[in-house]
């Protein structure tokens, strides 16, 4: 856990975007790594589940590469290389990635604001809130600067996703937490 003022938060996923700069031959890389799934009907890219770290790729045939799950961005730099290793093995051609070039695309982080939400009276007096209680226990806040959107519950807790950088799920938290500190 880690906090930003008096909000504590921890970061559960990154969502990544790299590219292995060579063409993939992704039935030939199914039919011979055990844990890549390939269904070409169902969706274009391939899935490969990396037990360490715990991180799912997406492979697509022009190279690309999507990496979810990570806790950190080392975790996403290992994820890579490790996937570029074991597509090495079956097409050469492929390099391994040593120094991974990456873009984080979104943060997934858990916190708690300490404190018990009125969430109808914070869905009335701002803007950027969605509240039907009917069809979700949870309040949506967007917030534009940064962009980030956070499920609020009533029990203080959050759940925050959207951001791209570590600074900006800061940056949002303190903002959500200045507009809920004026509502009371």
């Amino acid at each position: 856990m880690k906090t930003t003022g008096k909000i504590s938060y921890a970061v559960v996923n990154l969502v990544a975007s790299g590219n292995l700069n060579a063409t993939l031959d992704l039935y030939n890389l199914a039919v011979t790594i055990p844990n890549i799934e390939y269904e070409p009907e169902q969706f274009p890219g391939a899935i490969l589940k990396l037990k360490e770290p715990k991180v799912s790729m997406l492979l697509f045939k022009n190279g690309k590469v999507i990496c979810s799950g990570a806790s950190s961005e080392k975790e996403i730099a290992l994820g890579i290389t490790k996937a570029s290793k074991l597509i090495h093995e079956v097409q050469p051609n492929v390099k391994v990635q040593r120094d991974v070039e990456y873009n984080v695309v979104n943060l997934v982080a858990t916190a708690n604001l300490n404190q018990t939400l009125d969430l109808f009276k914070t869905a009335m007096s701002l803007d950027n809130v969605e509240y039907e209680p009917e069809q979700f226990p949870g309040a949506i806040l967007r917030i534009d600067e940064p962009k980030i959107t956070l499920l609020l519950f009533k029990n203080g807790k959050v759940i925050c996703a959207g951001a791209k950088r570590e600074e900006f799920l800061r940056k949002g938290l303190e903002r959500a937490s200045q507009l809920i500190k004026k509502i009371k």
